[in-house]
């Protein structure tokens, strides 16, 4: 047995039909009772309670008791990150659902990936910062410039606030359906947080996609085309 951490108990949880369904629908970042769980995994109450057993053990969902019920979330983003780098290799690879639904182009263009936006508009973001030296990538590396943080603040993110969370402020992840990275971490939630703030995008109920207004894509290709980036016309409010 080698030394390190065992990614076969972790690789067997996932594995799972029934409970991945159960883990990708937490990936919204919504917290579900174990009957939502058992719809969205096709198997029985009495089922569901076992497999969700498993993930407690094993670290990746949490339950919180409110009033009657127990709701379930992912434990932490990396779990989301995880799943995400996971989908883009069962893409890649070929293993995918058979059916499709007229929700996946906009799936693609723009979705929750646990709490900071993925898809097409995830990757734009990501881009537009990188290439307005916003923040800076060394292989895995993500940092902050002193660029960005004035852009940052302008924008009305509070980056105190940010670097004192145990989360790392800039961090990539895998996106599934792009196949490139988009911006997660602590600023990557707190840009989501922002554009829903301002009324840019809204949550589609019961699903990880996210429709930006005609306002909120305009002023989103605006701020974060490249090049383009004006902190005189930064929205506020």
């Amino acid at each position: 047995m080698k030394d390190g951490p065992d990614i076969s108990r972790i690789a067997a949880l996932i594995g799972d039909p029934a409970r991945a369904n159960m883990l990708t629908s937490l990936m919204s970042g919504k917290a579900l009772t174990a009957t939502e769980l058992a719809v969205e995994a096709g198997v029985s109450a009495s089922t569901t309670s076992i497999h969700l057993g498993k993930l407690e053990d094993g670290g990746l969902v949490v339950p919180t008791k409110q009033g009657r019920h127990r709701y379930y979330r992912l434990t932490s983003p990396d779990v989301a990150e995880v799943l995400e780098a996971l989908m883009g290799l069962a893409q890649r690879t070929g293993a995918t659902r058979v059916r499709t639904g007229p929700k996946d182009p906009e799936l693609r263009l723009a979705r929750v990936c646990y709490d900071h936006l993925a898809g097409e508009q995830g990757v734009r973001l990501l881009d537009g910062m990188l290439a307005n030296e916003l923040i800076t990538q060394d292989g895995n590396h993500m940092e902050l410039t002193s660029k960005g943080q004035t852009m940052l603040a302008d924008f009305g993110i509070d980056l105190v606030s940010l670097q004192r969370l145990r989360r790392p402020l800039c961090r990539s992840c895998l996106d599934w359906s792009m196949r490139r990275s988009h911006l997660a971490g602590a600023l990557g939630a707190a840009l989501l947080d922002r554009m829903v703030d301002l009324r840019w995008l809204v949550r589609v109920p019961d699903s990880r996609v996210v429709r930006f207004t005609a306002r909120g894509s305009a002023e989103f290709a605006r701020i974060f085309t490249p090049s383009v980036l004006n902190p005189q016309s930064f929205p506020h409010g």
